[in-house]
């Protein structure tokens, strides 16, 4: 699977055993009570994250930066799911009626608004994966190549899995999924519940226009 083909990519064992060490250490006290949590800060943030980092300017240019990191947490007790969405949102650190930018929403005190969809065409998702993820461990779906349709009105989300499919992202401990951020996707429950822990990661490599700021990370 490409990202220039089917919109996702599998990079296996991007992170090696010990920097997922590191990682699991840092995010040890991040209260895992929602679905996905927003961090608003990661200690050592470039070398932490440094092979998420060079397979986004990879792709991206030396430009792209980290502009959201979620942590998701899946477990027996927190075995929630998400049905077939886009991604079509961004966080900055405060409102300004630009061009172009619209539905403006504000969530636990974050500013979130839809950008230009050229915007969201030129961004990144990462996701490194801190435990394996198989068949029965609540894999992310996607369906390849949607990202390539634009914005998705929520009716035609259906016609859309229809025509394109869907895979089931496996992943070891380490591995990183890369994928263009409108792609299609879903996360259903766990069949069988353990440990499902995901760092997911928002690249660009633009800077915003008219003052506004990316709230970053």
């Amino acid at each position: 699977m490409q990202l220039t083909t089917e919109g996702a990519q599998h990079f296996p064992a991007a992170f090696a055993a010990n920097q997922i060490a590191h990682l699991l250490s840092v995010l040890a006290g991040v209260d895992p009570g929602r679905p996905g949590t927003r961090l608003s800060s990661l200690n050592g943030r470039d070398d932490l994250i440094a092979p998420a980092t060079d397979i986004a300017r990879s792709v991206l240019g030396t430009a792209a930066c980290p502009i959201r990191a979620t942590l998701f947490d899946k477990s027996l007790d927190r075995n929630w799911s998400l049905g077939w969405h886009q991604d079509r949102t961004i966080a900055v650190r405060e409102r300004m009626d630009v061009p172009g930018f619209t539905h403006w929403t504000l969530k636990s005190g974050i500013h979130h608004v839809m950008p230009p969809i050229e915007l969201l065409e030129r961004m990144l998702t990462l996701r490194i994966h801190l435990d394996p993820v198989g068949p029965d461990n609540a894999p992310l779906l996607i369906a390849p190549g949607s990202d390539r349709l634009g914005r998705i009105a929520e009716p035609d989300i259906p016609a859309a899995i229809d025509r394109y499919g869907t895979h089931a992202c496996l992943a070891g401990s380490g591995d990183v999924w890369l994928y263009a951020t409108l792609i299609l996707h879903a996360s259903a429950p766990a069949r069988t519940p353990g440990g499902r822990r995901v760092l997911q990661l928002l690249y660009s490599a633009d800077e915003l226009p008219s003052g506004l700021e990316w709230l970053g990370v």
